[in-house]
């Protein structure tokens, strides 16, 4: 039995994290799975739950490890996904879900061919910006940085399962719920999960 890999998406500001909480508080079958990052914490953000934050160097020496299914580098710092974050969970059956940027995501669909992707848009630019200064916790330039970084990242929208635009947050969190409740009826999954069903019904995978 193995669990199911979902892929989630956006620019920064579009509120990724925030929606992929709400979906973590309310379903208990996700396991998070949680990057390594050079990035300093923001306010709030524990060791561990958020982010495992590393040095640089740390992150360098991990990498010539090679203890990363995927790796980048964004806004200057860099991003990681170990492979023992992964594979401990989905062995056990447990759906695991990634926050990631563009560059990470396209690497780990190469990895996970069933993996599930969702890209999280704003309903508009002017929006985005709002809820980026809204944070108070970067400056004009890093702002403007983080835009221009938008802008390229969303035409990436195009690479994904599905694409749910967050400008009603409940709205937006249902919309998440419902594709992870239908990813989970897929033929493969179901076959997993049922096998001695399907066994005494007769039915074989193609």
């Amino acid at each position: 039995m193995s669990g199911s890999l979902f892929i989630v998406a956006a620019p920064s500001g579009a509120g990724k994290s925030t929606l992929v909480n709400a979906l973590l508080a309310e379903d208990r079958g996700l396991s998070v799975s949680v990057s390594h990052t050079t990035r300093a914490p923001r306010a709030g953000e524990q060791d561990g739950r958020h982010y495992h934050f590393v040095s640089r160097e740390r992150f360098l020496e991990m990498q010539g490890d090679g203890a990363f299914l995927e790796f980048a580098e964004v806004h200057g710092n860099l991003y990681g996904t170990s492979k023992a974050a992964v594979a401990a969970p989905m062995a056990a059956g447990r759906d695991v879900i990634f926050e990631i940027d563009c560059q990470g995501a396209a690497q780990l669909r190469a990895v996970f061919a069933g993996a599930v992707s969702i890209f999280i848009l704003p309903p508009s630019l002017a929006e985005l910006e709002r809820r980026l200064r809204a944070r108070g916790t970067e400056t004009d330039e890093v702002v403007r940085r983080r835009l221009a970084a938008a802008r390229q990242e969303m035409r990436n929208a195009v690479q994904f399962d599905y694409v749910i635009i967050n400008s009603d947050f409940s709205e937006a969190l249902k919309r998440m719920q419902a594709v992870v409740i239908a990813s989970r009826q897929r033929l493969a999954q179901v076959a997993s999960t049922e096998g001695a069903l399907f066994a005494e019904l007769g039915i074989r995978l193609p």
